[in-house]
Formats: C-alpha cells, sequence, structure tokens
C-alpha cells in the first residue's frame, strides 16, 4: 500500500524524478501526472500496452487517457489518499519503457 508522501516529500521526489527522465512530471489535481505525444496511435497504444503489464505486476494502476497519438498519466495512491512512493516507483518505471527512446 504506502503511505501518503508530504508535500515537501512530494517536491523532492518530482524533482528528483524529473532530474533523471526524459518525460516532464509535475503534480495537478493532487495527482503526479505527465503527458506524452508519440508519432501516432499504434506507438501510443503500445506504450499503454507497456505501462498496463508493469502496473499489473506492481499492482498499483495508473489513471489515463488517450487520444490518438497523446496520453496522459495520472498516478496516485487510492489507499492513502494522495500520492505516495508507489506513484514515483511506476513512474520510474514508465519513464524506462524502451518505447519512450522515439519520443
Amino acid at each position: 500500500m504506502g503511505t501518503q508522501l508530504t508535500q515537501v516529500d512530494i517536491e523532492q521526489e518530482v524533482l528528483l524524478l524529473n532530474g533523471k527522465s526524459k518525460l516532464v512530471w509535475q503534480v495537478q489535481d493532487g495527482k503526479l501526472s505527465t503527458t506524452i505525444v508519440f508519432k501516432d496511435f499504434t506507438e501510443a497504444f503500445s506504450f499503454i500496452t507497456g505501462v498496463a503489464l508493469i502496473a499489473a505486476r506492481m499492482n498499483h494502476h495508473p489513471e489515463w487517457y488517450n487520444a490518438y497519438n497523446k496520453v496522459t498519466v495520472n498516478l496516485t495512491t487510492h489507499d492513502t489518499g494522495g500520492i505516495s512512493i508507489l506513484d514515483f516507483r511506476l513512474a520510474d518505471e514508465i519513464c524506462a519503457l524502451d518505447c519512450l527512446s522515439k519520443v
């Protein structure tokens, strides 16, 4: 499950994540969020499939929105009522996906 992080912890984790990620993560509406634009729908769907496999393994599932080549990912830990370290672990895994090398 995890414990909800403090605002200070979240800000520090976002800085660390953005410092090592090709993606830009931010907190919006109490969720860790990023939007990725791919070449086309097939690449976007490939990304979604990759994230789905990681999320299933972690038993920690994102909220997301897909429109053609654009995917918005929102991470929050519902059990804690906010952002936990699990969200940052999933974000790290997302950032490591091979399909992001084309973005």
